[in-house]
């Protein structure tokens, strides 16, 4: 079973009656195949839609890989300047999609045809549903970074590199200048009413960065912080901690015990066990002590006037939910009926 020349599912398949969109936006071709190869699995059981704001040469590549076989476009223009690059894309492919329920996922996503049936699952009894993400393979910065993971879980939930939702959920679309844009958006959806689906059981896979690339995000992760004021002045009284506790060095053996704790706690959570090892934990010292320093580097980047993106700042990690206008009642989700695939060419 093979995905049809004009994009759409050919079967019923985990994902029948459902949109899959990637944003993504490459300089050059290095990861085609390994994409390429997701892709070919993924439309036998979903329409997909890869908005792919690449630089002409790459897009143009991509264009003659994927365009028999899957829906490729280009981003429509953003509506000002300093807006979220992935944010854009992922509101063209909305704007786009072909079904009410919707997955987005970043280009690194992987998912199984288990987590996909389980996510869009739960999707029909709610308008957005939060999955879990894991790195696989596991270099050490993604262990590092799995330490935050646990982290998220042991306190609340992660935020994935993947959502699902109701078309219907975001009928005017949402803010597309701010850093945090998966925050952005599942506030956008509370506050029209939406019901959140916390599948903190539900685990995908994605394929981690370069080491290179993850030294680079250090401190644009931390700026996410700014959108979370608890969690933000939790950060910040990090350093200082550290550096009191420097007239009693045998305490950082008690502070590394804690990170550890907390972390284990994070990785009992729902099932968390199936995805994450149990050396996972060790790794949370160094991802606290990370932050300690990069909270306070990204509040330098706020005072100075936001995060630099594609030639302009960003200032605003998400907008504060209260400031988020509510919407009239919101009908009660319905089960969704998967939908006949169109005829003709797609775009």
């Amino acid at each position: 079973m093979t995905g049809a020349a004009d994009g759409s599912a050919t079967g019923s398949g985990p994902g029948a009656g459902v949109e899959y969109v990637l944003p993504l936006r490459w300089m050059d071709n290095r990861r085609d195949e390994d994409l390429t190869r997701y892709l070919r699995r993924l439309v036998r059981s979903v329409d997909v839609t890869v908005v792919d704001g690449s630089p002409a040469p790459v897009f143009e590549r991509h264009a003659a890989l994927w365009g028999s076989w899957l829906r490729h476009v280009r981003p429509e223009a953003p509506p000002r300047t300093g807006c979220n690059g992935k944010a854009v894309g992922v509101m063209t492919g909305l704007r786009m999609a072909r079904h009410e329920l919707v997955v987005i996922a970043d280009d690194d996503v992987r998912y199984s045809r288990r987590s996909l049936r389980e996510v869009v699952d739960r999707l029909r009894d709610a308008d957005l549903v939060r999955p879990q993400n894991y790195y696989s393979p596991l270099p050490w910065h993604a262990r590092w970074d799995t330490a935050r993971i646990l982290i998220n879980r042991a306190f609340a939930s992660d935020y994935p590199g993947t959502l699902a939702l109701r078309r219907s959920s975001l009928p005017d679309g949402y803010r597309e200048d701010v850093l945090f844009e998966n925050l952005e958006l599942i506030r956008t959806v509370r506050a029209r009413g939406g019901r959140e689906a916390r599948a903190d059981d539900v685990f995908v896979a994605r394929i981690p960065p370069t080491a290179r690339h993850f030294w680079s995000q250090r401190v644009r992760q931390a700026y996410d912080s700014q959108a979370q004021p608890l969690r933000l002045a939790a950060e910040l009284a990090l350093l200082p901690a550290l550096l009191l506790q420097s007239r009693r060095p045998a305490g950082y053996l008690l502070w590394g015990a804690a990170c550890v704790g907390i972390a284990a706690a994070g990785r009992k959570r729902h099932g968390g066990v199936e995805a994450f090892g149990p050396s996972a934990p060790a790794w949370a010292p160094l991802w606290v002590a990370e932050r300690a320093l990069a909270a306070w580097s990204a509040l330098a980047l706020r005072a100075a006037g936001g995060v630099p993106y594609a030639g302009s700042r960003i200032r605003d990690a998400a907008t504060p939910q209260r400031s988020l206008r509510p919407a009239g009642p919101k009908e009660p989700a319905a089960p969704e009926k998967p939908a006949a695939p169109e005829k003709g060419p797609r775009p």
